[in-house]
């Protein structure tokens, strides 16, 4: 028996990047079912949904904004009972603080922190007990990152919401974690003006000596919503090959 053997998992933002290396994973460990929800690109949910099926699992693949209340909710209503819900879709604008606006700030956090209450507030009721919720943060809510304010306030305030879901929700048996990650290289870093630059900066700074890829994150993802994270809770696991603790 594989340790997902049965289960019912959703990724949110899950037909690229870190989120596809999760849901890959979830499948490859056993799960029945693997919903990945997104928000434009078609022909890479359609593609993650081939690599699921040959992986064993039935795939649901669903189109929408998680940081809209109202399709967030949909989503959820979509995917039925939940057994892993992992919040991962992330969005956000790269600006100085003093070039941010309303509407950027509205956007991102609603994205990155709103969405994960929003979820959970819908899926909750109908997870079993021993069911896992994770949330994928950076490094960026504890570290200053240029021109990263409002993503990294989002990821704060993320962080600071599974802390809160954690107590809340434990009295039903659900466990709520965070994953912090640093560095992947994944498309979301085409936003990033110096992108070349902080990609050799982070090699030449990491002690493993290597970037964190999709796959390393997945693993600490499935670790926590496994029951031999039973006694894991409301923490966020950083996963950046020592980056952060260097001085």
């Amino acid at each position: 028996m594989t340790a997902f053997e049965g289960k019912s998992v959703l990724v949110t933002g899950g037909s690229r990047g870190i989120g596809k290396g999760i849901a890959l994973r979830f499948a490859e460990l056993g799960a029945a079912r693997v919903a990945v929800s997104y928000l434009r690109n078609d022909r890479a949910a359609e593609e993650t949904g081939k690599e699921l099926e040959r992986l064993g699992a039935q795939p649901l693949l669903l189109r929408g904004n998680v940081g809209d209340p109202e399709k967030a909710a949909a989503l959820i209503e979509q995917a039925g009972r939940l057994d892993v819900l992992v919040s991962n879709a992330a969005t956000g604008v790269i600006r100085p603080a003093l070039e941010i606006e309303e509407k950027h700030w509205d956007w991102t956090m609603n994205a990155n922190a709103r969405a994960l209450l929003t979820l959970t507030r819908h899926a909750a009721p109908s997870m079993p007990a021993g069911s896992s919720i994770v949330a994928i943060s950076s490094l960026g809510a504890q570290r200053v990152l240029d021109d990263y304010v409002v993503v990294g306030v989002s990821k704060a305030a993320l962080e600071a919401l599974v802390r809160y879901l954690a107590v809340e929700l434990a009295p039903r048996g659900i466990r709520v974690n965070a994953v912090s990650a640093g560095l992947v290289e994944t498309g979301a870093l085409e936003y990033f003006a110096n992108r070349d630059v902080m990609l050799e900066y982070y090699k030449r700074r990491t002690p493993a000596g290597r970037l964190v890829g999709p796959s390393d994150v997945a693993d600490v993802v499935c670790f926590l919503a496994s029951p031999e994270a039973e006694m894991i809770r409301g923490q966020t696991l950083v996963v950046d090959g020592g980056y952060s603790v260097l001085a």
